[in-house]
Formats: C-alpha cells, structure tokens, sequence
C-alpha cells in the first residue's frame, strides 16, 4: 500500500470514529448542561467550594467566576512548583525558577500548555499529577462553560443571566472529561503506553555515560492533554515519545480525542438553540477547513523534491517513521486547528510552506474544530462578522438565530478578533527589535524568525505547540509568553461573555423573508470566506517573511 493511500484511508477511518461519537457525545453534552439535577459528587464539591450551584449569574458574575477561579489555579500551580524540591515524589529534582514556573502555571490555567522545559528533566510526580493533569481537566472544563454561557445568550430572551459558572464547571469535569478520560487511558495502556510511578532507572550504557528514563502516569494524563485540547507532554519528545504514543493505532486516537469534543460541540450548540441546522452549519465550516488543511499539508510533505526527500518518499526529517509523513501530517494540522499545542513529529523541520500551514492553522484563530469550548465560540464570534458582512451588502441590519447584531454587538466581536493578532504580532516585533532576543534562534533569515512568530502565535492563540529551534527557556520568552498565553486566554472571554449578556437581553426577532438563512450551505460558505480573508488581511504579511519567504526558496 502506497503512504498517500494509507494516509487517506487514516483521514476516512477518522472521519467515521468521528462521525460514530458526533450525535450521542453532543446529545450528552447538550443534557449535561442543561439539567437541573447534581449528583452526588456534585453536591459535596458545590458544598466544598461554598458554591450554590442552581444561582443565576450575570455576564459580570459568570466573568469573576471565570478570573477568580483561574487566579488561584495560576497562584497554586506556581508555589507548587516552587516548592518541588521540598515535597515528596519529586525524584530528586529542584524546585523550577521563578520565571519558568510563572509560564507553567500561566501556560497550563490559560489550557495552552506551552513548555519552555524537559517534563522528565524538571518535574516530579507531584507537580505532574497533582498540579498540571489537574489543570488538563479544569481549564477545558472552563473553556467549555464559557461556550455554553454564549449558546445561552442565542437561546435565552430578556433575562440577560447565563447560568453558573461553578455548576458548568464541575459538571464538564464530572460528567464529560472524566468518564471520557478513564476509557480513554485504558485504551492507551493497552495500546503500549505507560501508568505507574516508577522511580528514574538506568536503561543503558553509552560512551558518553548512562540512558536514564524515569516513569510517571503518563496514560491518564496523556488522554486528557489531548481530550481537553492541552497539549502538555509528559516527556520532551512529547506526542514523538514512544512512552505517550507507541504506535500508530494510539496516535489515531489521540487525534480523534483531539477532535472529538470541539467537532461534537456544535451539535450542542444547535440542540440548545433549538435547531440542529444551525449546528450542522458551523460544523460544515468547521469541516471544510480542517479537510483542506490536513490536504494540503499531505500534498505539501509528500510532494517535495531532492533526492533524499524521492528516497524516503516524502519529507520525512523530523518525524517519526512509526507514524510516517501521513499520521505525522494529519496530527500536526489537528493540533494546530484547535489549541493542543502536542506534537508527535518537529514543526520546524516541515517544508517551508509546511510549517507556514501549521502557523496559519492557529492564526485562524483555531476554529476548525478550534479547542474544547474556545473553537466553538471563536466560529460563533465569526458567524457574526459574517452575518454582519451580509448585511452591509443588502442593506439590512444583520441577525443571528434571532437577535439583532447591533453597534454594541459588533464592537465587542471586532475586539475579540484582534486581540490575539496584536498581542502575536507586537510581541514577535519586540523580540525581534530588541538585541537580546534573537540570541535564543537556533536559525537565521526566514526560518529563524519563523521560529520567533509561531512561539508567539502559539502562545497568544493558546495553542501550545512549538517550532523547535528556539530556546523559549529565557527570562525575556518565559515572561513575554506566559503574558501573551494569560491575556490571550482571559480578554477574549471578557468580550465572549459581555456578547453573550447583551444576547440574552434582547427580545427575538421573528424571522422574515429578508433574514438570511444562516443554516444553508451559502452561509458556511460565507462563514469561510469571512475566515480566511479575515487571516489573510491580518498575517500575510509576517508570513511573508517568514514560511512564505522560506517555501519560495526551497
């Protein structure tokens, strides 16, 4: 069987596993947050936290929710690891610098998962269990709430509450990421990755001294990394680490744990405000993009020219021959298209245009499917510039699902698109501005400051993921990224939130033969135009010095 052969088959066998879960996992998460029953567990952790779970919470309330919430975690994932060296389980190793636990604990609150260390170098299995799978859970959990409290701002009239954070935040993590998780990690022990907490071993003699490999929980961390679209590896090698991703059965599914959620959440949404269609119709966008995407990156590695490229039969430096160029492919743009941020192959030794995919990937805004809860409401926020678009052409004031997309509307969905763009793009003219800097790039010209412009793209769309070939492990790259990683999370959901109150406020409005029809193909259509026009308008020119410049002249 040929690799490109093998690779569409791998594209079909996902598009199915996905196609199987979409309805019940949707349906499922639709009930959850929609109910007005606790469990039990629930109950104690509501009286735990002194939370009153069935209280309605403003845009205001549900936002101090959200930053309160995510302060501690920020506050109590630091300290955990500057005390490392003093509690135990920490095989030995020191406590983390101040500079890099301040990124951590950002990275990981702010579910991006951007690592600026070797996990099996730094940290131990306290920090690992206790610190950073545990905020894999809770921050896609917020992720999540937050999209909910939107699809409640399209669905709810003349309240202006969107439920409870604290309720929507227990019941993601109890009810969706943790029974998913559970099978999830027997499905990867069984294929060949490791659960226990071992201690470090020597494996091995080598001129230059001993091999060293220390165990973990790696299995039950390594499914909700990619469950909860986080992206934080157990080993450095990451998802390329044969203890996280043996084999190439694993690294399908942890592709589809990738995208199960995000792609599922639309039929949440569209079951929540009461049309299926509408949900249908984001997913198709959603779709659309991802499939082209995963094509093009294909096309790109395989199709390269030179005689090692011809001999190994596609660009094959920098991945893994277990998963080959196709499953490498496929991965990379998954992880790029939402906010994973794992890697199972280097992005930095793709082709130029290669790499330049990965990049654009997340500069979309990672939409399709996006994260656990950000993709879907970043596609929502899109929706509404493109109904917005509409109708300045047919001079009519633009609807969505029923609300009028006013003055205030379009504002706070204009301030949500730039955010992450300013903050990518003035952090990269810093970096590369200042003298300092640059020392961190492993390379010059193009590639070099390609490297520079995904670690801050990565950080400020909180994906993740890295370029390789840059030192991030600075107090300039630590500091600057783990702000961009903060603000790029938390801004926009202060503009996701206020849009969402000021929705539910309004009175509908009864469709007429001028709305347009925001669940027909046309719209998807639009709703993807709208997309790459946005991005192309905003990054081409830093990717023009970079992939762009690099893919030209290769």
């Amino acid at each position: 069987m040929s690799p490109v052969l093998a690779g569409m088959l791998q594209v079909l066998a996902l598009v199915a596993a996905l196609g199987l879960a979409y309805r019940p996992l949707g349906d499922h998460m639709a009930g959850v947050y929609s109910s007005k029953n606790h469990l039990r567990v629930e109950k104690w952790i509501y009286k735990a936290i002194g939370a009153n779970p069935d209280a309605e919470m403003r845009w205001t309330a549900y936002l101090r929710g959200v930053l309160a919430f995510s302060a501690v975690s920020v506050l109590f994932l630091y300290l955990l690891q500057r005390l490392q060296g003093s509690l135990p389980g920490s095989l030995g190793f020191s406590s983390i610098d101040p500079d890099q636990a301040f990124n951590t604990a950002a990275s990981f609150v702010a579910n991006t998962n951007w690592q600026s260390y070797a996990g099996e170098q730094a940290m131990g299995h306290v920090v690992q269990t206790g610190g950073l799978a545990v905020q894999n859970f809770v921050s896609a959990a917020v992720g999540i709430a937050v999209a909910v409290a939107l699809v409640r701002g399209f669905a709810r009239s003349r309240i202006g509450e969107l439920g409870n954070f604290w309720a929507d935040l227990v019941r993601g993590t109890v009810r969706v990421l943790v029974p998913i998780s559970v099978v999830g990690a027997l499905v990867l022990v069984a294929c060949g990755a490791i659960q226990n907490f071992a201690g470090i071993h020597e494996v091995g003699q080598f001129m230059s001294g001993s091999q060293q490999w220390n165990g973990g929980a790696v299995a039950s961390q390594e499914v909700i990394k990619e469950l909860g679209t986080n992206g934080g590896g157990y080993f450095n090698a990451n998802s390329a680490h044969p203890f996280e991703n043996p084999n190439g059965l694993s690294n399908l599914f942890e592709i589809f744990l990738i995208l199960v959620i995000p792609f599922a959440l639309t039929r949440t949404f569209g079951r929540m405000v009461g049309s299926l269609k509408q949900g249908y119709a984001i997913l198709a966008a959603m779709g659309v993009i991802w499939l082209g995407f995963t094509s093009l990156m294909m096309w790109t590695e395989f199709a390269h020219h030179g005689p090692a490229f011809d001999i190994a039969g596609g660009a094959m430096e920098g991945k893994e021959t277990r998963f080959g160029i196709a499953g490498s492919s496929i991965f990379a743009v998954a992880t790029t298209l939402t906010s994973t941020g794992a890697v199972n192959s280097f992005h930095s030794s793709y082709t130029g245009f290669g790499g330049g995919i990965t990049m654009l990937g997340m500069q979309l805004g990672e939409i399709a499917p996006g994260g656990v809860g950000s993709g879907l409401y970043g596609m929502l926020i899109m929706a509404i510039i493109a109904v917005f678009i509409a109708g300045l052409m047919v001079g009519r004031t633009p609807e969505y699902l029923g609300k009028k997309i006013g003055t205030r509307e379009i504002k706070l969905a204009a301030c949500y698109i730039l955010i992450t763009p300013a903050l990518a793009l003035c952090f990269t003219a810093a970096a590369m501005a200042l003298p300092t800097p640059p020392h961190s790039m492993l390379n010059s010209g193009a590639h070099g400051f390609s490297e520079v412009l995904y670690a801050y793209t990565s950080g400020a769309n909180n994906n993740g993921s890295a370029f390789a070939g840059l030192n991030a492990d600075t107090q300039w790259f630590n500091t600057t990224i783990g702000l961009a990683m903060l603000l790029g999370r938390f801004l926009p959901m202060v503009y996701v939130l206020a849009l969402a109150g000021s929705l539910a406020e309004q009175k509908p409005v009864p469709a007429s033969l001028g709305t347009l029809g925001t669940h027909k193909p046309l719209f998807s259509g639009l709703l993807v135009g709208t997309i790459l026009i946005i991005t192309g308008l905003t990054y081409f020119p830093a990717l023009a010095l970079g992939p762009l410049a690099e893919g030209l002249a290769s």
